[in-house]
């Protein structure tokens, strides 16, 4: 499955403005994250990177959307629609 058909279904995982707003914290903490390893030059730390917005997606997910997370399913085109909606909310395109 392509990406663009994958981020179509990922959206529709996130209908929930609570879940989407836990998936906005969520990757801000992990960008934070990101650049607090690169400049404290904790390298090994970057391991943990993709994992850190799992609590925030995966309550929005348990207790508010009522659905399976899409980490679960394809989790590489899941972190990239990750950011491909923080995108899309930051630009206003989806309401946040």
């Amino acid at each position: 499955m392509k990406l663009d058909e994958y981020y179509q279904i990922y959206l529709g995982l996130h209908q929930n403005t609570i879940n989407r707003r836990l998936h906005v914290v969520g990757q801000f903490i992990t960008i934070f994250f990101i650049v607090w390893s690169m400049l404290s030059q904790n390298y090994l730390m970057l391991i943990l990177a993709p994992f850190i917005i799992y609590p925030f997606a995966w309550i929005g997910h348990f207790f508010f959307e009522k659905n399976k997370p899409a980490a679960f399913s394809d989790p590489i085109k899941a972190k990239i629609s990750d950011f491909l909606m923080l995108k899309d909310i930051l630009t206003g395109k989806i309401k946040w």
